[in-house]
């Protein structure tokens, strides 16, 4: 029995998606494995960046990388002896920027949509496949999950 394709939202600052894009890898909840663990190749994800930098203050708001999960590895990647995060290989498709605010309306993962934010507050979240084409129809320049 095969699996479904699910579809997953990491958050992070933009600049952290930058890397990662120019990395080819996905990281999620400061390092953690468990997250990257629920994914499966071939599931689709988006990262949303609520800041510009992980340090500063400063908005984003942005879905700002959209990729597919490449293999069933999950690893382990040393970046220094006190910071060992966890990663996945994700080929990054090309893609432009999109600002969340005007999607909020359909989104169904917004239950509550004065307070927006709640769902992405943790970091890591499924989403439905509607929402997805939803997010990913403003991003890509075709139907990317229909033609792959």
């Amino acid at each position: 029995m095969t699996r479904d394709t699910r579809y997953w939202i990491i958050v992070a600052s933009k600049d952290h998606v930058k890397t990662g894009v120019s990395d080819g890898i996905a990281q999620t909840c400061h390092g953690k494995a468990s997250p990257l663990k629920r994914m499966r190749k071939g599931d689709f994800i988006i990262y949303y960046s609520g800041k510009q930098t992980q340090a500063g203050g400063e908005v984003c708001q942005e879905f700002t990388a959209i990729g597919k999960v490449m293999d069933e590895e999950i690893y382990e990647f040393r970046v220094s002896d006190e910071f060992r995060p966890f990663r996945r290989n994700i080929e990054f498709l090309p893609s432009r920027e999109v600002s969340i605010l005007p999607l909020i309306p359909e989104l169904t993962f917004i239950l509550n949509k004065k307070s927006w934010g709640n769902p992405l507050r943790y970091g890591f979240l499924e989403i439905q496949q509607q929402d997805f084409k939803r997010i990913s129809s403003q991003m890509l320049q075709k139907d990317y999950v229909s033609t792959h």
